[in-house]
């Protein structure tokens, strides 16, 4: 099984230094076949040069650079084009994720899983240094996907998740018109179960960033709303 891990970056060098090494680790340590996809949107803090600099030590190690910054959405895709896993992982550069997880995904899509998500909000999940308001906001933008979708998954903004190869291809053969934006996880959990694919979650810790800032704004929470209701709709 090769398992391929697709990373969005704009301005996250230091972040991306230190996330790269540790996802390699975890490949050496598990004896898994792997490969690393970042995809840079025009990043004026030097993230591609540090992985250029990282794909000279880690040949797998796959370097995406593009023109301009189009969204978080648009970046996965990307990825996924290029991604050659059996698997596909979705991973924040911003080390709020754990590579040690990945074999827990793996465990669970080898028991038949899909679509595997690391959540939060799920026993034994849990959220640290985030204030109030942050997890106001995330507990009611999963609150709100789930009632206007009515789909019994409890994290479904979660950017910590496992694919199989199968899913991202018929997402893609029966044309799901997917946004570019933040609302992407939401999308990508409906779409799976309307196709048919299980969509299980496992717990995780996650961990604000510590160097950086967040992209998240309001014309984001603004079109992340407009797609649920364009989702609703539609359904």
């Amino acid at each position: 099984m090769k398992v391929s891990v697709v990373v969005p970056t704009y301005n996250e060098r230091e972040n991306i230094r230190i996330l790269i090494p540790k996802i390699m680790r975890v490949f050496e340590q598990e004896g898994l076949c792997g490969e690393v996809i970042v995809v840079d949107d025009n990043s004026d803090d030097g993230t591609a040069a540090e992985v250029r600099r990282l794909s000279q030590i880690y040949p797998n190690v796959i370097l995406v650079e593009r023109e301009r910054k189009l969204g978080l959405g648009s970046a996965y895709r990307c990825g996924f084009e290029v991604a050659s896993g059996d698997v596909v992982f979705e991973m924040d550069a911003d080390l709020s994720h754990d590579p040690i997880m990945i074999p827990k995904f793996l465990e669970k899509i080898k028991s038949g899983a899909d679509v595997v998500i690391g959540s939060r909000l799920v026993r034994g999940g849990r959220v640290e240094d985030w204030d109030a308001f942050r997890i106001i906001l995330s507990r009611g933008a999963n609150a709100l996907a789930r009632l206007l979708l009515q789909l019994d998954v409890k994290d479904l903004t979660s950017g910590f998740r496992a694919y199989k190869r199968e899913v991202l291809d018929e997402i893609k053969t029966n044309g799901m018109n997917i946004s570019g934006g933040y609302a992407f996880q939401v999308e990508m959990a409906y779409f799976a179960k309307k196709l048919g694919f299980s969509v299980s979650e496992i717990p995780i810790r996650f961990r604000d960033r510590e160097f950086g800032e967040t992209k998240l704004g309001i014309k984001d929470i603004l079109e992340f709303v407009r797609i649920l209701f364009k989702l609703r709709l539609r359904s």
